[in-house]
């Protein structure tokens, strides 16, 4: 439990300091208060790991999408069994397994207990609770249908993060395989390319045109690794820091949109990601407006965030939202179509809710087609570099053989 130091006047105006033990800065001065304290100044101290070291915060555990989507499922099974919303989250506080989600939970409980909305309360916590979870629990406790806004909330987290670990397979996979490519490419050039060198030396001869080429190569890599690593790194880091400011993000973005082999699946993902999350949230009773300002700041990508953004502006002025987003060129015209006809039947978070499922399986589909196409082009590309490397190294081996045996 957190640690306070305090300073205050006693009932007899002396001055007092001291420590207290509280969930929080409120409960460390409702504790205070009953002592007949009033605190002047308090500051939390800082968190002890078991040896008395402070535990630093990047250190803590993050708060998972799994972690949300199960206090989220129990939270709402409890809160539709009737308990007090102080009850729940002190269970849930309790019984929480990451370490931090479960300090954030008594914060969460200290101010609810203090006359905060829960809305409110998880807005301390941006990281864990973000826009749209804010949004939706507090239309759900406006509307008196906490428990039906939390069922849909842990849905859509769920399929959200199942999404997401789709996308990081697709990507991950040509990743971690050519990056190992790399590392055996460079070891064969640097460790063992020389040890075939100073046995090809001792032979007098020639060596084949290939089995030169890799040698040079050899050679210039033990000269300028160090100069080739940091350029590698400089240009990693460039391209970050370039990615970090508005124009490099949208010409990034852009780019990864149009992409020939990502492009495809990167647009295929945005668009279920904001039908599912606009879908939800229009379901739930939050308004167009802010539904819309909420899909675009999670949207992943600017060229993304623009369209939504574009869009949300022509609504203000009273247009319709199916003809400015067909009129972004981001979103596909059969997205834009079933919204039109949402629109005009009254039914458009159901007509969301099926775009985002087809669009669901077409992720799925893509992810399959591409890891389908990309294993073969992998498994060529290392036969050819790889394989190349060897034969290139043996070729003086085979000229040697053939001439004794000639």
């Amino acid at each position: 439990m957190p640690v306070f130091a305090y300073e205050g006047k006693t009932a007899a105006g002396n001055v007092k300091k001291g420590e207290i033990e509280a969930n929080s800065a409120d409960a460390a001065r409702t504790k205070l208060r009953r002592m007949q304290i009033s605190p002047s100044k308090l500051k939390e101290k800082g968190k002890k790991g078991e040896f008395g070291i402070p535990i630093p915060a990047f250190l803590k555990p993050k708060v998972k999408t799994k972690d949300l989507v199960i206090f989220t499922r129990q939270f709402a099974t409890m809160i539709d069994s009737g308990l007090p919303l102080v009850q729940c989250l002190d269970i849930q506080s309790q019984q929480a397994p990451n370490p931090t989600f479960r300090d954030e939970l008594k914060v969460i409980k200290e101010s609810v207990e203090s006359g905060s909305t829960f809305a409110d309360a998880l807005k301390k916590f941006p990281n864990t609770f973000d826009e749209l979870f804010q949004n939706l629990v507090a239309a759900g406790e406006v509307g008196g249908i906490l428990d039906t806004i939390l069922n849909r909330l842990a849905a859509y987290l769920e399929k959200a993060d199942k999404l997401k670990r789709q996308i990081k397979g697709a990507m991950s996979y040509p990743i971690i395989v050519m990056v190992v490519a790399s590392l055996v490419v460079t070891i064969l050039l640097m460790k063992v390319v020389p040890t075939f060198e100073t046995m090809f030396s001792e032979m007098g001869s020639a060596l084949p045109a290939p089995t030169q080429f890799v040698v040079d190569l050899s050679k210039w890599l033990q000269a300028n690794f160090i100069y080739l690593f940091g350029g590698v790194a400089g240009v990693i880091f460039g391209i970050r820091y370039f990615y970090r400011t508005a124009q490099g993000r949208l010409l990034l973005d852009r780019f990864m949109l149009k992409s020939p082999v990502f492009g495809d699946l990167l647009i295929k993902t945005a668009v279920a990601r904001f039908c599912r999350t606009l879908g939800t949230m229009v379901s739930s009773g939050v308004p167009i407006l802010d539904a819309l300002d909420i899909c675009g700041k999670t949207a992943g990508n600017k060229v993304i965030e623009n369209a939504i953004s574009e869009t949300r502006d022509s609504i203000a002025e009273g247009r319709t939202i199916a003809e400015p987003l067909m009129a972004t060129k981001v979103f596909p015209d059969m997205v834009c179509q079933m919204i039109s006809v949402g629109e005009a039947t009254g039914a458009l978070d159901v007509m969301l809710t099926k775009v985002a499922d087809f669009y669901d399986d077409e992720v799925d589909q893509a992810v399959e087609n591409l890891t389908a196409m990309m294993e073969p082009a992998i498994m060529a590309f290392l036969g050819v570099v790889i394989g190349g490397l060897v034969i290139a190294m043996y070729l003086p081996v085979f000229t040697m053989a053939s001439a004794v045996g000639g």
